[in-house]
């Protein structure tokens, strides 16, 4: 096992209970946890990890809030009404009538969708494994009944439409470090009574094989693939909505980003060190649209389109709903909504990309066009 010489070589020490928890680990792993183990326990270690905490909110527009960070739902109302046609389109294609959400954080999105889409959706369920979530949820969601159900895992089968927003970056990731010679896995170790990072030899490799620097760290998206892989075992007929920030893979591994993608929130600032303040910030990693597709594809789906957030806003419908709130002098909704489009902003960071199974062929508009699926 070799020392890493990086920023987080040392943290705090530990003396929170998610640490002793994550200590505890490391000595029963033999003195090194691999990175992926380690962030699922900062984050989702029931009761202590980030998304567990019920003493603060998470998501919010201002750090007044208290909140760490904002969404495309807690941005923009627009942000539902601008999707939900593409939902529909989607739920008609595939002669289902229930949306299935992961991750659904404050409720927010859920909220927008459930009344821009009415009766169209019988059931609307959420997939979440925070209980101080869940709680939220169900307070701000409570109006529509017993239309909303909430579950801890994904039935043996299940159609509908998915959505997810924001959930495959929160996914833990693994940690590869190129030292010019060969590579080694990164992990978690304790040593001079605190959190340090240390790497070990592997046969674990990024899915291209050429560019990389010495000294480029970098991420493999194992949970992520294995998650649509199971999506793809189990739903019999439906299709999957997956926005979040990321790139393909010729893009993800670039040499520029030889320090990789891993990168922690807290209090709307952003920082690299995932080791600090271990259960008080979130962590996450920008997705490889590329791993997710052809795991998905490879498991049984169909890749519908893949394309910038901006692009497929647009496709849907978002431009009408712009307009309309300019026309009735709604200046803070079409400011959001233009952070939304804006290349600079989220609307060239954020992708889109959907799957089908089970279902006759059919051309979401979200892609109509401005489609990218032949980068993946």
């Amino acid at each position: 096992m070799q020392a890493s010489n990086g920023a987080d070589s040392v943290s705090a020490r530990p003396s929170t209970p998610l640490l002793a928890l994550i200590r505890r680990q490391i000595d029963a792993a033999g003195g090194w946890l691999p990175f992926d183990r380690f962030m699922a326990s900062a984050l989702y270690a029931p009761g202590l990890g980030y998304y567990a905490r019920a003493d603060r909110p998470i998501f919010g527009a201002a750090p007044q809030s208290g909140s760490d960070f904002t969404t495309a739902p807690e941005m923009s109302a627009l942000f539902g009404a601008a999707i939900a046609p593409s939902l529909v389109q989607a739920l008609d294609a595939t002669a289902t009538d229930e949306l299935w959400e992961f991750g659904a954080g404050s409720g927010a999105l859920a909220l927008q969708l459930l009344e821009a889409l009415g009766d169209r959706v019988r059931r609307y369920t959420i997939v979440d494994l925070s209980g101080a979530l869940r709680a939220r949820q169900h307070e701000r969601l409570a109006a529509f009944g017993e239309r909303v159900r909430w579950v801890d895992a994904l039935p043996d089968t299940f159609g509908g439409v998915v959505v997810g927003n924001e959930v495959l970056d929160a996914m833990p990731v693994q940690l590869l470090h190129f030292d010019g010679d060969a590579w080694h896995e990164r992990g978690v170790t304790y040593r001079e009574g605190a959190l340090a990072f240390a790497d070990r030899p592997t046969e674990l490799r990024p899915p291209v094989a050429a560019g990389f620097l010495p000294g480029t760290t970098t991420e493999l998206h194992a949970q992520a693939e294995a998650f649509v892989r199971t999506l793809a075992e189990r739903m019999t007929r439906g299709a999957a909505f997956f926005i979040d920030y990321g790139f393909p893979d010729a893009e993800y591994y670039l040499p520029e980003r030889r320090e990789g993608t891993l990168m922690c929130h807290r209090a709307h600032r952003s920082d690299t060190h995932p080791l600090h303040d271990v259960g008080a910030k979130d962590i996450t990693a920008h997705v490889n649209f590329s791993a997710v597709a052809l795991a998905a594809q490879d498991a049984g789906f169909d890749v519908l389109g893949y394309t910038s957030q901006a692009r497929y806003l647009i496709n849907s419908g978002a431009l009408p709903l712009v307009e309309a709130a300019r026309a009735r002098g709604d200046w803070p909704a079409v400011a959001a909504m233009q952070k939304l489009l804006a290349e600079h902003e989220m609307g060239e960071l954020f992708k889109v990309l959907a799957l089908a199974k089970g279902a006759p062929p059919f051309a979401p508009i979200g892609f109509s066009a401005g489609d990218r699926s032949h980068r993946l």
